[in-house]
């Protein structure tokens, strides 16, 4: 994944930790435990990233951290309960949800997980994930698989017919530069309209921002743009349950769904919700013949507050 540096330290040299129920690092919490997953967890192929604890004062909100610490926005709210995104207390620690497990399906290509709000970039020596901005109420991505058909560099932007509804003034063609949408660099998509591009606004990465489009901070764009060529199949999933094996332990983690997703992009604040009631059948799917050793009161527990971490739940 994209290392990135910024002023924020780790604290105290811990790994990290994953609050189930209570402000995320807080007192207690800061310690690894059975069921949080370590800042140097064992190689997985079901696993990308690891997490992280940052150290932030009160003159910093989430929407600005997100881009220097290389996470999207709704992702580092789901993932620190009880801290105030726009007023954080001095000295809070932060947990940087930078682990990720990998959605189902074939792992080739690009795969784009709108459940998670990220982008997975597979190749012969790995995988590669970035936070993505995507669709904004009122539109959609379609989901299915296509391919990118072509790449451009500085490329222009011809407003749509949504995009000239909502603003009549636009020219018929935005040339290359800061008022262009599209950022330095596009990948074209095989639907007609869609694309995956960088953007001249980072702040809406990781949040419910485009028309339907897929965006990425411009270093992060910079970086796909040169490893993927025309003919990369792009299969676009809904995934907020993710399943994998860690080290002979089964790790689940749930994200908000899309209206839960929302509601923290527009309020940073956490909506009361039930368990996703798919998730008891795909964590027996999942653990297969070790059922028997699934935490089912976790499950619950993980499905209810969705913090969109990688928790163990075998015993």
């Amino acid at each position: 994944m994209t290392e990135r540096r910024s002023r924020f330290v780790p604290s105290l040299g811990l790994a990290a930790c994953v609050a189930l129920g209570l402000p995320a690092c807080s007192g207690p919490l800061l310690r690894s435990g059975p069921h949080y997953l370590l800042e140097a967890p064992p190689s997985s192929p079901d696993l990308v990233g690891r997490l992280t604890i940052r150290k932030i004062s009160s003159e910093d909100t989430l929407i600005d951290l997100a881009p220097a610490l290389g996470v999207g926005y709704v992702e580092l709210v789901a993932a620190n309960p009880g801290i105030d995104p726009w007023l954080p207390p001095d000295d809070a620690r932060l947990l940087v949800p930078s682990a990720r497990l990998l959605p189902s399906g074939k792992r080739e290509g690009i795969v784009v997980n709108l459940g998670d709000l990220r982008l997975y970039a597979f190749e012969a020596g790995g995988v590669r994930t970035y936070p993505i901005g995507i669709a904004k109420d009122g539109y959609a991505t379609p989901l299915g698989v296509t391919s990118v058909k072509a790449k451009r560099k500085k490329p222009a932007w011809i407003p749509g017919p949504s995009a000239r509804a909502d603003d009549p003034q636009l020219p018929a063609r935005v040339a290359p530069g800061p008022d262009n949408p599209l950022g330095e660099y596009a990948l074209y998509m095989g639907w007609q309209g869609y694309l995956i591009h960088g953007t001249n606004d980072p702040r809406g990465v990781g949040r419910h921002s485009s028309r339907g489009c897929i965006r990425l901070y411009p270093d992060d764009i910079a970086e796909l743009y040169e490893r993927v060529q025309p003919g990369t199949p792009v299969r676009v999933v809904n995934e907020p349950i993710k399943l994998g094996w860690i080290a002979g332990e089964l790790y689940l983690e749930v994200n908000p769904d899309a209206e839960q997703s929302l509601e923290l992009d527009e309020t940073g604040k956490r909506p009361d919700a039930a368990a996703p009631p798919e998730l008891p059948e795909k964590v027996k799917r999942a653990a297969g013949k070790q059922t028997a050793r699934v935490d089912w009161t976790l499950v619950d527990t993980i499905g209810r507050r969705r913090y969109g971490i990688p928790a163990r739940i075998t015993r």
